[in-house]
């Protein structure tokens, strides 16, 4: 069914109904349109062959927020990183070892932890290196990490080779190297973190606890934990528990911040590096 044409009255040619939409959609309608008229052959034309403009979709009002109305619009944002664990208040404790800028971080704790840390650095996409003396202890992980794919590589103190990081490729270097690790030959650069793991705090720990941006601190003695105070400046009610934590526990800290984590295994895991345990 179609109206009748219509006379335009001389001397107003914007009224012409071939150029003026049929029907304008409203956030009451129903989807419905009644007339469709059919554009001119070169109006048709120019709507193809136009770039940057597609088929005109339903009309509806803009979402506008007023000013005071926008403190009320957030998004669950959070660091993005490995699960390291969970805090005393039950939120996940999330590191971010895959950074734009260079990254140290030094565990004073046993190697279940430190392999846990690896095999989470290693699910989240980063290529991991391992640097160590005793090779034996990694192998089994590097060969169980990835389904198959080469994630996890073993390699002999001092023979690290350059890794190549990048935003899409980043690397995870950990450099299980004894109580007095020498100097690597790889460093933490954009995109590479790493994680230094030392059995105790020696002598020697002091220099390292000072360079790093993150310190991870297992169940140490007394003794240990006067080095960590005069280094990182931890508070004496946090020192006290060192001594006393459990094997799963560590304590978090930068010379601003500090905090507790439980660090609970996956059942994967638990098979293959059994239950958490400070000594190895």
């Amino acid at each position: 069914m179609s109206h009748p044409a219509q006379t335009m009255p001389p001397g107003q040619p914007g009224r012409n109904p071939a150029r003026t939409p049929a029907h304008v959609a409203s956030p009451t309608d129903t989807g419905m349109i009644p007339i469709i008229r059919q554009p001119e052959p070169q109006q048709q034309q120019r709507r193809i062959f136009s770039p940057g403009f597609g088929l005109r979709g339903p009309r509806r009002n803009r979402h506008v927020v007023t000013a005071d109305e926008l403190a009320a619009i957030n998004m669950p944002l959070g660091d993005d990183g490995v699960i390291i664990g969970t805090d005393p208040e039950s939120h996940p404790a999330v590191l971010g070892l895959s950074r734009p800028t260079p990254f140290d971080v030094v565990l004073v704790g046993g190697l279940w932890l430190a392999q846990v840390l690896a095999l989470r650095a290693a699910a989240t996409g980063a290529r991991v290196g391992v640097e160590t003396g005793r090779p034996q202890a990694w192998q089994q992980l590097a060969q169980a990490a990835g389904g198959g794919q080469q994630c996890v590589t073993v390699y002999p103190v001092g023979r690290v080779p350059a890794q190549g990081p990048s935003v899409s490729s980043p690397v995870v270097l950990f450099r299980d190297c004894g109580i007095r690790p020498p100097r690597g030959r790889v460093t933490s650069v954009p995109w590479q973190s790493v994680v230094t793991v030392l059995p105790f705090v020696s002598e020697h720990a002091p220099r390292l606890l000072a360079q790093a941006h993150l310190v991870g601190i297992q169940r140490i003695s007394p003794y240990e934990t006067e080095a960590v105070r005069d280094t990182l400046g931890v508070p004496e009610d946090q020192l006290q528990h060192l001594p006393t934590l459990h094997d799963g526990v560590a304590l978090w800290c930068t010379r601003k911040h500090q905090k507790f984590v439980m660090t609970e295994p996956t059942d994967a895991e638990t098979g293959l590096l059994g239950v958490a345990r400070r000594m190895d």
